[in-house]
């Protein structure tokens, strides 16, 4: 597969599969099982896997892409992917021993689906600093936690958790763990009923002495953070960013169709043709999305020659395209007016979808606080 056939893929599905259950599915709060279905037999799940392992070796824009196309159609759905890539991405890196081969050839299958299960209540958005430790057993090790903010809960293969290592001396010293959904121990511990992003299963959960054996420890005692920083985040960071020009992007469609069939009939003249001022928030959400499609391009560049300033685009990609989602969906709610606030389009799901994105760890506070650390030269952690 190449990247011109994994995004036509990806807008067969977003037209076919996800844009007509997207509103039912939202308010619903239903995770589509038949998307990720759809997503693995297109041969989407392992597009960044090596060919070796059944994959298509693909890269971040791709990535991108493919996101970005399935969030104008459904957020809920994008950020299952997301999280899927982001996982295999780090089930791919997995230290030497790690017996994750299978995993990875029924990815590239379309068989498994997996996530990302770090975010716990006592770090809250701090998601690289878990609070519960590893407890070994032999050569085995028990995992106890309570995670929140699972995406896909339920309904995934397989997890990645992180807990800090049994030997560890700081709130950094974590070490990642695969989890199969089968685990005695592992359970969805409630209901998923948000804002935003209703529709992508994001509930907490929770592993009561979990066993895992070594060959599921995906990194050495301790590495665990430096996976989540070099592996997850920039990748992580770059797919919300595309959740949110996908979501721009709708929202400026959206916007443009509701302009142009919204009539005053005693005028003779659509919304569009009568009011220069809507015409002009129009204008500026084209811009604002324009704008953001040229950050996304930039950090992608960025992470195919990396370079000093790569971890800087990663951090200000996701604080940016926060903003600037929240700004264009916001904007669309006002151009559009009563259509929009009493449900009869899509816009108010958009913003809804925008604001869920903005505040998934890390949230725009922390990523500027980092931000202004770098700058200033100051240690980040």
């Amino acid at each position: 597969m190449n990247h011109e056939t994994a995004v036509s893929n990806a807008k067969e599905i977003a037209d076919r599969i996800l844009a007509p259950a997207a509103k039912q599915n939202d308010k619903d709060g239903r995770f589509s099982s038949e998307a990720v279905a759809a997503l693995g037999s297109a041969g989407l799940l392992g597009i960044m896997l090596p060919t070796e392992m059944g994959g298509s070796a693909l890269g971040p824009r791709t990535f991108a892409a493919v996101i970005a196309t399935l969030a104008e159609a459904d957020a809920s759905a994008a950020m299952v992917y997301l999280m899927h890539m982001s996982a295999t991405a780090t089930i791919a890196a997995a230290r030497p021993g790690a017996t994750v081969a299978p995993t990875l050839k029924d990815i590239s299958a379309g068989r498994h689906l997996t996530t990302l299960a770090f975010s716990e209540a006592g770090s809250r958005s701090h998601f690289w600093t878990p609070v519960s430790r590893a407890q070994p057993n032999g050569a085995n090790v028990y995992i106890t936690a309570k995670k929140s903010w699972v995406t896909s809960a339920g309904h995934a293969q397989s997890y990645i958790v992180s807990i800090l290592a049994p030997e560890g001396k700081s709130p950094t010293d974590s070490t990642l763990y695969l989890v199969a959904s089968g685990t005695p121990g592992l359970s969805v511990a409630g209901p998923w009923d948000g804002f935003g992003m209703r529709a992508n299963a994001s509930a907490p959960m929770i592993l009561e002495d979990c066993e895992v054996e070594p060959g599921l420890q995906l990194t050495e005692d301790g590495a665990g953070f430096k996976a989540m920083l070099e592996i997850v985040l920039p990748l992580f960071n770059l797919g919300t960013s595309a959740v949110a020009l996908g979501l721009c992007r709708a929202a400026v469609a959206a916007t443009a169709a509701h302009l142009k069939s919204a009539r005053f009939e005693h005028l003779g003249q659509t919304l569009g043709e009568s009011l220069p001022t809507l015409r002009a928030q129009l204008a500026t959400m084209q811009i604002d999305t324009d704008g953001l499609a040229a950050r996304v391009d930039d950090l992608i560049d960025h992470l195919e020659r990396p370079r000093d300033t790569t971890m800087l685009r990663v951090l200000e990609s996701k604080a940016s395209a926060g903003d600037v989602s929240i700004a264009v969906t916001s904007a669309a709610m006002r151009a559009c007016g009563g259509a929009a606030f009493s449900k009869h389009m899509a816009t108010e799901r958009l913003f809804r979808d925008a604001h869920a994105g903005a505040v998934m760890a890390p949230t725009g506070d922390v990523l500027r606080d980092f931000i202004g650390k770098a700058i200033l030269g100051m240690p980040l952690f």
